[in-house]
């Protein structure tokens, strides 16, 4: 049994905020093969001079996955690319996954968001994809061929910044628990009962770590999410639900995040590891269409 405790008053840290954007002990390098303009001090960066379409070398993508593993999102704008163009330079981060729930667009693993009069967005609240997965998305891919003439950005939040400061007692407390995650609130409301019963037995619920690990940059990052994570193994429901509603709240910090204003052909590319992320649903009843290719991950531990 997990010793009960109190959470903090307010539920997010006050003052001064420590912010740490490597893993300790790793140093700067400089980047050589494109510009990297920072969007702010932790979490994303533009990247400049590198065209998606083009020849992406061994070189080149071994720099920008540093950039990636520094940043934790990158940001490219102005790339005419097709889907197929889309696709294979996800792909040179790992094997591609489909999405069994969400709209496909011209193959199976390019999800498509189209947004306008009829059909508004839903995607806002924090989440990290796909966490119902026994493996989650190692990252994904997304590109706005349309955007609304003002709204329908995009934030992210780094969940390693909020792990780093979260309270020593509540470190303490979720250091080796363990929740689940499932998909059946959020997608399974309007499936009907025998496909519903299908998905569930092909998704089952994943036991993920409350903490995991970074496979790459060994940094503790904050895995749950407010869209899939449903309780804490081994506490009692009233403690999971306080203690979960307390630790989905750190992404809200402002000072953990980056906030992505969309032009259309923009793409943005997430380490779905280390960020939760917010697409902001203020442009009804605009249009807006985005594409989405994620990328085959690994068990969290």
């Amino acid at each position: 049994m997990v010793e009960n405790i109190e959470l903090p008053r307010w539920g997010l840290h006050q003052g001064p905020i420590p912010l740490r954007r490597l893993s300790e002990g790793a140093s700067e390098a400089p980047y050589t093969l494109f510009k990297l303009k920072p969007l702010g001090p932790i979490i994303g960066a533009e990247i400049e001079g590198v065209l998606l379409d083009g020849e992406i070398t061994p070189s080149l993508q071994a720099e920008l996955h540093r950039a990636l593993l520094e940043w934790k999102v990158l940001f490219f704008r102005n790339q005419v690319i097709t889907s197929q163009e889309h696709a294979a330079f996800a792909k040179l981060w790992g094997p591609l996954e489909s999405h069994p729930f969400l709209p496909r667009g011209d193959s199976e693993e390019v999800t498509r968001f189209a947004k306008d009069a009829n059909t508004a967005g839903y995607e806002n609240n924090w989440h990290t994809d796909v966490t119902w997965r026994l493996e989650p998305a190692l990252g994904s891919v997304l590109r706005l061929t349309e955007v609304p003439e003002y709204g329908g950005d995009t934030l992210w939040a780094d969940m390693a910044a909020a792990y780093d400061n979260l309270p020593d007692v509540i470190k303490e407390k979720i250091d080796g628990l363990t929740a689940i995650h499932d998909f059946t609130h959020v997608f399974g409301r309007n499936l009907p009962p025998d496909l519903l019963a299908a998905k569930q037995e092909e998704f089952p619920p994943a036991e993920h770590p409350v903490v995991r690990t970074h496979p790459e940059t060994g940094r503790k990052t904050l895995f749950v999410n407010a869209a899939f994570t449903t309780r804490i193994v081994g506490l009692e429901p009233d403690e999971s639900r306080s203690l979960l509603l307390y630790l989905f709240r750190q992404a809200s910090l402002p000072e953990y995040q980056v906030r992505f204003r969309w032009e259309a052909n923009s793409v943005a590319f997430w380490d779905n590891r280390a960020t939760q992320h917010y697409a902001v649903s203020d442009y009804f009843p605009q249009r807006r269409v985005a594409e989405r290719i994620s990328i085959a991950g690994d068990r969290p531990y």
